[in-house]
């Protein structure tokens, strides 16, 4: 029996667990004891890896529909070409950017790095992907307030931390090997506090709960900042040493009066002076946030008041310190520094001249071949499907048509496509329905790359099983691509995945995410890597745990931390006398994972899970509108859509708010295309709702 260490590729937490293998088949799978992450522990979809090894297809070729809707079976190389030619008819008829994709966190760095190569540097094409859905808020609040996208924080400080404060979090569900760490916390007193409008589990598990009211947090943690001014609760020598803007920060938040905090988010005046003294009697502050700051209609402001929090109370680049965005997805992190999307491979401005030449001469390619500017966001890329003017769309390990924000606009756009290529595991997810090419592809029991976890942890993923009969990967999918769309020498260099590593390694050099020191073969069987790692200071980087920042040192001009602030918008979408009520969503349980398409195949996690959409409704309001437990009702959204949710009744969203979990089509029907103006983040947490019985 062989045993083979991999990663799992759900969350961000990217725990590693040791594949017991026996005539092509996993025996067993068991969670890496030792591995600094989850050290012999895994949450249950990590453990329910081995039932991939029996994901069913009809076949392991690829298909084409027909004029009359039906799909023609074909061979690799036959697929290949067509979806070439395609590409090539479409930008020759009607533009270079009438073609584009979508990616996922959820493909290995070399599969990201592959797709923009051929995306974006070749048919200079847009490429954006579904972090753009989870993380991109917290990327621009990075870049804007640090001078790069690195968090600084090492999963270690949650056992360090002394008072740890989730805003927007809810790692009980979401992140239980997180939580698992934070109940590994053995500092005397340390305290856990949860910010957040609906009493989540990680609320339930909380020693203090702020059930503030759909999305005031900016005001409520501006109105904070205020007052730790006004008392004086500042690390003078950390402000003036490593930040700017300070000054000008401590001017703005003196608008932001209890007064006006307390009637903007339903909080107390004793409440919010309560929070301000667990910070300040804190030595060893962690802020945490995710989704329910990531995705709203002014997310980067609202992180980068986080950020502030951190700055002027010194809590950052310290042990159990930290203003720390928790990731979504497992390589959310590979896709934001090595997609080729928003910057160039390990970072850097595509109008950067030294970037450019770099970057050219790494690739070997001659510098006009690359991407010119950053990728057209998400949005756009769907705008511009139903405008009419992109006719071709591929889309990688992703189901749009089932998690876009307002999906109804994605599921308008695939049927105004001439070419729409589906790529991925499963034929029966809602995106492949209108496809008009389907590349089955293989999970990650079969493949081989790189992941980087919300830590900036590199860890591996090797084959674990050997693939049957014209099974492929998605990185061979995209080469196979390229070579019939006539790359050539382009394409040197780039011949299999270790082949593509080394060509990130060589783009990451000098830069703040530099993994020149890591090689593919120290990632196999070891305890992950994080970056910044470069070559020459392997012996002084060798430490498992290690955090960005503990010399005061930022990556802006000044190597300053910047306050960055600006004043609460106004709700773009407010309720009103016909829409009363508010709409939030999020993860439903820790076995479901996104839109299902992999969870719901594990038979122990299909049984326990609610088959139909639902949704959580206050005990007073049900009981007003007689409404029973798992009554069916409809909701109609101000985005002018409806669905029928079945009602779970309880105490722990709020009387005016509904909450309903995101693994059910249903959800994302209602949300509205409302975004960021600065990440282009959707805003998902907040929709204007009303309902009827029946």
């Amino acid at each position: 029996m062989k045993k083979i260490q991999s990663t799992c590729n759900y969350c961000a937490i990217d725990c590693n667990l040791d594949f017991y293998v026996e005539d092509n088949r996993v025996v067993k799978a068991v969670p890496t004891k030792g591995y600094p992450v989850n050290d012999g522990f895994c949450c249950i979809k990590g453990l329910s890896l081995d039932k991939q090894q029996k994901t069913v297809k009809p076949n392991s070729l690829p298909k084409i529909r027909q004029e009359d809707g039906s799909f023609r079976t074909v061979s690799w190389e036959e697929g290949f070409k067509h979806v070439a030619d395609k590409l090539k008819e479409l930008q020759e008829k009607y533009g270079q950017e009438s073609v584009a994709g979508i990616s996922t966190g959820q493909l290995t760095l070399e599969e990201f790095a592959i797709f923009g190569h051929v995306m974006r540097n070749f048919l200079q094409a847009n490429v954006d992907g579904n972090t753009r859905l989870c993380m991109a808020t917290a990327v621009v609040a990075h870049k804007q307030s640090y001078g790069f996208d690195a968090p600084g924080y090492t999963l270690q400080d949650l056992e360090l931390s002394d008072t740890i404060i989730f805003i927007g979090s809810n790692p009980v569900v979401a992140h239980p090997i997180l939580w698992g760490r934070v109940r590994q916390n053995q500092v005397p007193g340390h305290k856990v506090i949860v910010i957040d409008p609906r009493k989540s589990e990680t609320a339930m598990n909380a020693d203090y709960w702020y059930g503030l009211k759909w999305r005031s947090d900016l005001l409520l943690l501006y109105a904070v900042a205020n007052q730790l001014i006004e008392k004086d609760y500042l690390d003078h020598e950390f402000i003036q040493e490593h930040t700017e803007k300070f000054q000008e920060f401590r001017d703005f938040v003196k608008d932001y009066t209890l007064e006006r905090a307390t009637e903007g988010t339903g909080l107390s005046r004793e409440q919010i002076l309560e929070l301000v003294e667990l910070i300040h009697q804190g030595k060893r502050v962690s802020f945490w946030w995710t989704m329910g700051v990531n995705q709203g209609y002014e997310a980067v402001r609202t992180a980068q008041a986080i950020i502030n929090l951190a700055l002027m109370t010194g809590n950052i680049g310290k042990p159990g310190t930290g203003a720390n965005s928790i990731t979504g997805q497992c390589n959310a992190m590979g896709s934001r520094a090595y997609s080729n999307t928003a910057v160039f491979y390990g970072g850097g401005d595509f109008a950067n001249p030294a970037r450019r030449e770099r970057i050219a001469q790494v690739l070997g390619v001659d510098e006009e071949m690359l991407a010119k500017k950053p990728t057209k966001t998400y949005n756009q890329i769907i705008e511009g499907i139903n405008a009419g003017e992109i006719k071709g769309l591929w889309i990688l390990c992703t189901n749009p048509r089932h998690s876009w924000v307002n999906n109804e606009t994605f599921a308008s756009a695939a049927k105004k496509l001439e070419l729409f290529v589906v790529q991925d595991i499963y034929d029966s997810i809602e995106s492949a329905e209108d496809c008009t090419v389907f590349f089955p592809v293989v999970p990650g029991l079969k493949k081989e790359g790189t992941y980087i976890n919300l830590e900036r942890r590199l860890s591996a993923m090797r084959p674990v099983l050997a693939r049957g009969e014209n099974e492929i990967s998605d990185y061979e999918a995209v080469l196979g691509v390229g070579k019939a769309l006539g790359m050539g020498d382009a394409l040197k260099g780039w011949e299999t995945p270790r082949d593509c590593f080394n060509l990130m390694r060589e783009c990451s050099r000098n830069m703040p995410c530099d993994i020149t020191g890591i090689t593919w073969e120290a990632l196999e069987n070891s305890h992950g890597i994080q970056w910044p790692y470069p070559e020459g200071r392997e012996e002084e980087l060798s430490g498992d745990q290690r955090r960005l920042y503990e010399d005061g040192n930022f990556f802006t001009p000044s190597k300053k931390a910047q306050f960055l602030f600006e004043e609460v918008r106004e709700n773009p979408l407010p309720r009103t006398e016909e829409f009363p009520y508010v709409l939030n969503t999020g993860r439903g349980s820790v076995g479901q994972w996104h839109t299902q398409s992999r969870t719901r195949e594990v038979k122990f996690v299909e049984d326990v899970s609610v088959k139909k959409a639902y949704l959580y409704m206050n005990t007073d309001l049900a009981r007003e509108n007689q409404i029973q437990e798992m009554d069916e009702i409809k909701v109609f959204s101000a985005n002018g859509q409806s669905a029928v949710f079945a009602v779970k009744v309880t105490d722990h969203v709020q009387y005016e708010e509904l909450y309903a979990p995101i693994h059910y089509i249903e959800c994302n029907k209602l949300t509205p295309s409302i975004y960021d103006p600065y990440s282009k983040e959707p805003s998902y947490k907040a929709t204007p709702v009303r309902f009827s019985k029946g």
